[in-house]
């Protein structure tokens, strides 16, 4: 699960970088099966600023359990930056957390098309502002991963979590 990670891993600095801030994350994910949380819950002391992580795999548990809009998946299908983003908000919303993170792809071997080829992914960060600022929002990017099912899958997760340190990092405290 270390095959492509930085030193330091990119999962100990957004942690130190979370902690210092005194912010919490909450994770939805899909095409990453859980490694994203892995990731983040393999550093020493992340219960200060992991909330909770949420695994929906399917149409019937997006909509169930951070309640994806049946319309935006059936305009956008899973694996599109609309339902990314929209699992990014619910994670954070739901949490009551200050960033949601939402991974959303193809690893494969199989299910990729021509519009989303195997190793597609999209990774969606949201922060929630105080109330009344306006400044909560939601930033979403697609990227394309060679490799095996595990190598896509790890990239992604590790993609998520650069996000996440790249608009925390923008964000002032």
């Amino acid at each position: 699960m270390h095959d492509f990670a930085a030193d330091p891993p990119v999962e100990e600095r957004v942690g130190d970088l979370l902690r210092e801030r005194d912010e919490t994350v909450a994770v939805a994910e899909t095409a990453t099966g859980g490694l994203t949380s892995a990731l983040l819950t393999s550093v020493p002391g992340s219960s200060a600023y992991v909330d909770r992580t949420v695994v929906p795999y399917d149409y019937d548990a997006l909509r169930e359990m951070l309640a994806v809009p049946r319309e935006t998946l059936d305009d956008h299908g899973a694996v599109s930056a609309p339902v990314t983003t929209a699992l990014a908000r619910a994670a954070r919303d739901t949490a009551d957390a200050t960033w949601g993170v939402a991974t959303t792809g193809v690893a494969g071997p199989g299910g990729g098309t021509p519009e989303t080829p195997v190793g597609t992914g999209f990774v969606a960060v949201a922060v929630a502002a105080p109330w009344g600022t306006g400044d909560s929002g939601a930033t979403v990017t697609r990227h394309e991963f060679d490799g095996d099912r595990s190598a896509v899958r790890e990239k992604l997760a590790r993609q998520a979590l650069a996000a996440l340190e790249n608009e925390a990092n923008e964000r002032p405290d």
